[in-house]
C-alpha cells in the first residue's frame, strides 16, 4: 500500500502501556467535542467520478472532480454528505486526495445512498484516535502521529481502502487508506502519499510523533476497528 507509512523511529523512548488498551467507557481524560453525533448519510460515486461545484446549481463554476475510486487500489469511492441543498437535490462533500482541504456541490441524481452512525476522531495534540457510534465512545486508543516535519495533516476525510497485510508487514496486519495525501513528505521519501490508519512493526512508537504523516495503531486497536471502519466512515483529523 502506497502510503505514508513509518519513518525510521529507533531513538524512540519506549512507550509504557500500549498493550493495555481498553474499552473507552472512561478514557483518562475527556474527549474534545465530536464534530457531529448524528447519522451520516454516504454516497456511492459513479465510474468516471463527478464535478464539483462552488455552489448547489449546474451554472456555479467547478471547483474540482470528486475521484471515483480510491488513489492506489481503485476502489469505489464512498463520501460523506455535509449539507444538503433546501431540495435535497445537491449535496456538499470534501474532495478526496487535494491538499488544500476543500469542498464542492455534487448531483445526487441517481447516486446510492447509505448510511452510518460511526466516525473516527484523532486528535493530534493528544496522539490518540476515539471511534464512536451515535453518542457512545467505543474506542479510545493511543497513536503515532507524524513527526515534526512531516506533520499529519488535519481535516475531513472518509476511509476509501480496507487492505490486509501478512503478520510482520511495517503496516501492521491492516490498513484503512483514507481520502487525504500528505503535502509535507520527509526528504528523499520514495512511498506513497495516501494517508492511511494502519498499524506498524514498531509498536514503542504508538504514542509519540514519528510517522511520516500516517496514523499508526496497536494490533489491539486494527481488531477491533477492522469489523467496524467499512467503506466511507468519516474520519476527522484535527489539533
Amino acid at each position: 500500500m502506497r502510503v505514508c507509512c513509518p519513518v525510521a523511529a529507533k531513538t524512540v523512548t519506549r512507550v509504557k502501556g500500549i498493550h493495555g488498551e481498553r474499552h473507552a467507557k472512561a478514557p483518562t481524560t475527556p474527549p474534545k467535542p465530536r464534530p457531529w453525533t448524528r447519522a451520516s448519510v454516504l454516497v456511492h460515486i459513479p465510474s468516471g467520478g463527478l464535478v464539483a461545484r462552488r455552489d448547489p446549481s449546474s451554472s456555479s463554476p467547478a471547483v474540482g472532480t470528486v475521484a471515483a475510486a480510491s488513489k492506489y487500489y481503485g476502489v469505489p469511492i464512498v463520501l460523506r454528505l455535509d449539507a444538503l441543498n433546501a431540495a435535497g437535490t445537491w449535496g456538499r462533500v470534501e474532495l478526496p486526495y487535494v491538499w488544500p482541504r476543500r469542498d464542492g456541490w455534487i448531483r445526487l441524481a441517481g447516486l446510492a445512498r447509505e448510511q452510518t452512525f460511526l466516525h473516527v476522531d484523532v486528535d493530534l495534540s493528544e496522539h490518540r484516535v476515539r471511534v464512536y457510534k451515535r453518542n457512545e465512545l467505543l474506542y479510545s486508543v493511543p497513536a503515532t502521529i507524524g513527526a515534526a516535519s512531516s506533520p499529519t495533516p488535519p481535516g475531513h476525510y472518509v476511509v476509501t481502502d480496507r487492505v490486509p497485510f501478512p503478520a510482520g508487514s511495517a503496516l501492521g496486519s491492516f490498513a484503512f487508506g483514507i481520502s487525504g495525501i500528505q503535502p509535507h513528505l520527509p526528504a528523499g521519501w520514495s512511498g506513497g502519499n495516501q494517508l492511511a490508519i494502519h498499524g506498524t512493526d514498531e509498536p514503542w512508537s504508538i504514542g509519540t510523533s514519528a510517522s511520516a504523516g500516517c496514523v499508526r495503531v496497536s494490533e489491539w486497536a486494527l481488531q477491533r476497528f477492522e469489523p467496524l471502519l467499512r467503506l466511507g466512515t468519516p474520519v476527522v483529523i484535527h489539533a
